[in-house]
């Protein structure tokens, strides 16, 4: 169903028909080159934004396009084309062929359409409800946080949805399309107490309609929900202290904390870094490089959620991938080019921002699985240490390991109770050494809400985190006191 309206979106209206793109790649593969694809997408995006009370930006895009790539051994022929038609397809098939020309002539395999599982429904989330209801969710949001905190200087939010097609084919007889929603909204406070300013941010999404907002969490709807959350870590930073430096124990929460896994131990074992011998993993497959107590997948069939790909950029079904399992190297994530180049298969990871760009190894859903502990338990069995609840963004080097992370959210941890929160808190270390020090992995695996992004090479995707609860018992704290 999915490839019938890809066809009927992308290339009847645009005089082109599967008949003719299977002619372009055979034109594409009399280049002599060892694979082609045409990628075809068309995109619709709108947001609106509140701003002292008063829904101030509201914008509405649409762009389409298609990216020709032909690829010989380490070299890639890429052109893009910002018009769908048959004038288009040629030149840019010419353009990208050129570029990769070995010499001599060859024949694409027939187009054959892939079975895929589908793990959203292939609706236009902007129309699943009216405009009205976009914005009356937005003044309903700014009206709740004002009369629940008199502290609030300051409140934004936004709420954004796209409408994606994409379509997929390739010399290899590919033939995939599929139609992709997305949703999203995003909160932000700022309160004051005295001359002290702090603020807090929350939000959520997925690959789901609007209507996905007016679920019930508790006793408020989920976009409401949202607000909560933000007034409550703005309160939190208002009452938060300097935080020590040195090396202490930490529990990492479950949820948020899995930025750790996604930037510290995913980006790691990202296919394209690792084959060039880039990466601290990439001769390490079967090596034990994290506690027994630790298995970490990137799992892109997980149904709505906003890292989740029906199939990846190159028509590949996304799959559950186990990168490390009790601790010891399984295996590494790949897209097509990068896995035929490591004489492996595809893991379903090749991904783009659009077609304006060629596809990259990234990641889509990754977690560490639960373990057997009760979160009290870690906090109870630390003396003095940290309890970070939320991490924020950071830097990594795949070639070290090492990292630095600032922590949105922490508290103190004294003689096995929680204490004041905390503020100014980097984790610094080297994804090793250590997740080798995880001694506790707790029994309540938490994703994040549905908001997260990951840039690599300039492209921007969108990513899903989680993680249970951790006990790691060494990281050095960079404090402020």
């Amino acid at each position: 169903m999915n490839l019938d309206r890809t066809v009927n979106k992308l290339l009847i209206p645009n005089e082109l028909s599967l008949e003719s793109v299977q002619q372009a790649l055979h034109d594409l593969c009399k280049y002599d080159i060892e694979y082609g694809e045409i990628y075809f997408q068309s995109i619709c995006s709108e947001s609106w934004s509140i701003e002292e009370s008063i829904v101030k930006k509201g914008g509405y895009s649409i762009s389409q396009g298609m990216g020709v790539r032909a690829i010989v051994g380490e070299k890639t022929g890429f052109a893009y084309s910002d018009e769908i038609s048959p004038t288009a397809l040629r030149q840019t098939v010419k353009a990208a062929g050129g570029i990769a020309r070995k010499g001599g002539s060859g024949r694409a395999r027939i187009l054959t359409e892939k079975s895929v599982k589908q793990l959203y429904l292939p609706l236009n989330p902007l129309e699943s409800i009216e405009r009205e209801q976009k914005i009356k969710i937005l003044q309903e949001m700014d009206r709740y946080a004002r009369n629940k905190c008199p502290q609030i200087t300051q409140f934004n939010a936004t709420i954004s949805g796209t409408y994606e097609n994409v379509l997929i084919t390739a010399s290899d007889g590919t033939l995939a399309g599929d139609i992709r929603p997305m949703i999203r909204i995003s909160c932000s406070v700022v309160v004051k107490k005295g001359d002290r300013i702090e603020g807090g941010t929350a939000g959520g999404g997925g690959r789901c309609g609007y209507e996905f907002f007016f679920d019930t969490v508790g006793t408020v709807s989920r976009f409401i929900s949202y607000v909560d959350e933000a007034i409550r870590i703005a309160m939190v930073n208002l009452e938060s202290k300097a935080a020590p430096a040195g090396v202490f124990p930490v529990v990492l929460s479950a949820g948020w904390s899995g930025v750790l896994i996604h930037e510290a131990v995913g980006h790691g074992l990202e296919g394209d870094t690792c084959r060039k011998g880039e990466s601290v993993y990439s001769k390490l497959i079967g090596e034990q490089v994290a506690s027994e107590l630790c298995t970490i997948v990137d799992d892109g069939t997980i149904a709505r959620a906003r890292g989740s790909l029906s199939i990846d950029d190159e028509g590949e079904p996304s799959r559950y991938n186990v990168l490390i399992e009790n601790g010891k190297l399984k295996s590494f994530m790949y897209d097509k080019h990068s896995a035929h180049l490591a004489g492996k298969v595809s893991t379903g990871n090749g991904r783009r921002d659009s077609y304006s760009s060629t596809p990259q190894t990234r990641m889509t859903n990754t977690y560490m699985l639960p373990g057997t502990s009760e979160e009290a338990e870690m906090i109870e069995s630390v003396k003095k240490g940290i309890y970070a609840v939320s991490l924020g963004g950071g830097q990594v080097d795949v070639t070290s390991g090492k990292f630095v992370f600032s922590v949105n959210e922490a508290y103190e941890i004294n003689n096995g109770k929680v204490g004041h929160p905390l503020k100014g808190i980097t984790l610094i270390g080297d994804a090793i050494g250590v997740m080798k020090k995880v001694s506790m992995v707790g029994n309540n695996l938490k994703f994040d809400g549905g908001v997260g992004t990951c840039g690599k090479g300039g492209q921007w995707v969108p990513v899903g985190i989680g993680i249970p609860s951790v006990k790691v018992d060494e990281i050095t704290i960079g404090g402020t006191k």
